[in-house]
């Protein structure tokens, strides 16, 4: 019973994650504007699927961290009853973000109820491992994910300028172009359709493209190659750092082993993905901040270089807090970020932790009173 248990919370929170988090490394494609949503959620389910089978080879200290094993007493860790309540706690806690449409940290959630469930076993929580394990990567990423931003974008602008590729955006009416700009920002492209549709009463739509030639190719179709390339990077580092920090929690049902347990989560990632993301897609894609193809680029490859060292190295980062640090950069250094959205993210971040703790202690309650 208690193995059928583990199971189910464990696969429930494989889904909720997939729901919560599959979308965000393709996000930019589908916010730029790059290709539809469809598409994007193809391309992010499956070089999510490959980061999460990788995971198998080069993650093994991260499953054991996310054990528990280190944090909380080793007995309380090998216990049935506490895996499944730190999955059930991270699980309820991911899933509710995601109905309200709220892109928040799976890891956030996973601390969280391993804080709890061990609080409530009264367990000794090892304040060292907490704070240089979990809680110093967890800080210290998003920063670099925003700094780096702020940094290499104006750096990446300048180079495409020398490079002499220019950029212009087209305002369409069907299939009629209706006006062309060059060097017009999103945000002013935005306020321009509004303004089209104004005078004209007619639906407007506007397309950002690149002009000139880098390495004899068309600069727009090398970009949009690229920012591909990128978005699935991103998704392929989620499943990296992600996958081993659930399937730990499986691996209390020894049938399984790492591999069992490893490819389980990532199918139940992937259908959490396809089924339940539009709405974290919406948020991320379209609300934090306007994106040109350049733009989308630069976050895709900051994230991704971030995820998979820390993947690399062991450490647990959320993919989540890097990317959306990597797109506050954006919006800050173009100044059309929306800074609502952005302070509902921040709260729904520091929520997080508390709440997963909160779900966790109850459903530790709740399992062991069976």
């Amino acid at each position: 019973m208690a193995i059928l248990i583990i199971l189910f919370t464990t696969l429930c929170l494989a889904y909720a994650n997939g729901a919560n988090d599959n979308f965000k490394g393709v996000a930019t494609l589908f916010g730029s504007g790059t290709t539809h949503y469809r598409r994007a959620l193809g391309w992010a389910t499956f070089t999510t699927f490959l980061g999460s089978i990788t995971a198998v080879f080069l993650a093994e200290t991260l499953i054991e961290s996310f054990s528990g094993k280190g944090l909380v007493s080793a007995e309380l860790a090998s216990t049935t009853e506490y895996g499944a309540a730190v999955a059930l706690g991270a699980g309820l806690t991911v899933l509710i973000a995601t109905w309200i449409g709220m892109p928040i940290s799976t890891t956030h959630s996973l601390v969280g109820a391993l804080i709890g469930a061990g609080w409530m076993a009264e367990s000794a929580i090892k304040m060292e491992k907490l704070g240089s394990g979990f809680f110093l990567p967890l800080l210290v990423s998003p920063i670099l994910a925003f700094g780096f931003s702020v940094v290499v974008y104006p750096c990446l602008t300048r180079a495409r300028k020398k490079l002499g590729v220019s950029s212009e955006v087209r305002f369409r009416a069907g299939n009629d172009v209706i006006e062309v700009h060059d060097g017009m920002s999103i945000r002013e492209a935005l306020l321009r359709v509004e303004q089209l549709q104004a005078e004209i009463h007619q639906q407007v739509t506007f397309q950002n493209r690149y002009l000139g030639k880098v390495l004899g190719m068309q600069g727009g179709r090398l970009l949009d190659r690229l920012h591909f390339l990128s978005a699935g990077m991103v998704s392929f580092a989620r499943g990296l750092n992600d996958t081993p920090k659930i399937a730990a929690l499986l691996l209390l049902a020894p049938a399984l082993g790492i591999f069992g347990s490893t490819a389980l989560i990532g199918i139940a990632i992937a259908l959490g993905g396809i089924v339940s993301a539009h709405r974290v897609a919406e948020t991320m894609g379209k609300k934090i901040t306007p994106m040109n193809h350049g733009q989308g680029f630069t976050a895709n490859f900051i994230t991704s270089l971030i995820v998979i060292v820390a993947s690399c190295l062991a450490l647990p980062v959320s993919t989540t807090h890097v990317s959306c640090g990597s797109l506050f950069g954006i919006g800050t250094i173009t100044r059309q970020g929306h800074p609502s959205v952005m302070s509902k993210i921040l709260a729904a971040w520091l929520m997080t932790l508390p709440l997963g703790a909160i779900l966790g202690a109850v459903s530790y309650f709740v399992i062991s009173s069976l």
